[in-house]
């Protein structure tokens, strides 16, 4: 199946080569190019790509906010958004995720993580590493005098064992790392994954990350 993919960047010398690059893949075809965020709102209504490559600085209506508009319409309930950015700093990666992006990279990532991370976000999987990604969430998101967003959902409705699978998706594991921890199948740990989402109303596994911290699932010590 082929992946569609909108970008939205307004430096237009970029948005070219991603295109280039993308469409040099046979599983992957661009739909449309935004050069600024209220842009890709509505050509993401009208095109509903499986992804979204959003850069955050851009005029009329900044990524971040242009992320939050689309994961909340309904009609957009399948598209996926990464965020590739020059601006790796904490407090945007922590907004990138509570608006509801799937993903975080940096713009000098190289063409293959590009690639990988575009499949990996239409999967309906995130690029949320179990290191630096991980050490910002914590920070944003273990701690709510720091993230005045809505309380998360309450986490009765899990089994013990969905808890524990939410667990180590906050950790960063993906799939098979799960599986093999819990000596479980793959299809196993994507099952409870899926039925987590469903009862607590994430539409992906970096709100799953989040709702982890922000309902104290998953504690860190602060820094030191």
């Amino acid at each position: 199946m082929t992946i569609r993919v909108l970008l939205a960047d307004d430096q237009a010398l970029l948005a070219g080569t991603f295109r280039l690059l993308i469409e040099s893949c046979e599983d992957m075809e661009v739909v449309g190019v935004a050069g600024d965020g209220r842009a890709a709102v509505e050509l993401a209504r009208t095109t509903r790509p499986d992804v979204v490559v959003m850069d955050i600085r851009m005029p009329v209506l900044d990524g971040l906010a242009a992320t939050e508009e689309i994961c909340r319409d309904p009609a957009l309930v399948d598209t996926r958004v990464l965020i590739l950015t020059t601006f790796e700093i904490d407090e945007y990666v922590a907004r990138a995720l509570r608006a509801g992006a799937s993903g975080f990279l940096g713009k000098g990532v190289g063409p293959e993580e590009l690639l990988g991370g575009i499949r990996t976000v239409a999967a309906g999987d995130t690029l949320l590493s179990p290191t630096a990604t991980r050490a910002l969430v914590t920070r944003f998101l273990a701690h709510p005098e720091t993230d005045p967003a809505t309380p998360p959902p309450a986490l009765d409705v899990l089994t013990a064992r969905e808890r524990e699978v939410m667990v180590q998706v906050a950790e960063g594991l993906s799939n098979d790392e799960i599986a093999e921890r819990m000596f479980v199948s793959p299809l196993t740990v994507r099952t409870h994954v899926q039925r987590t989402m469903t009862k607590l109303g994430a539409r992906h596994r970096a709100q799953l990350v989040a709702i982890a911290y922000q309902s104290g699932l998953v504690r860190v010590d602060p820094p030191r």
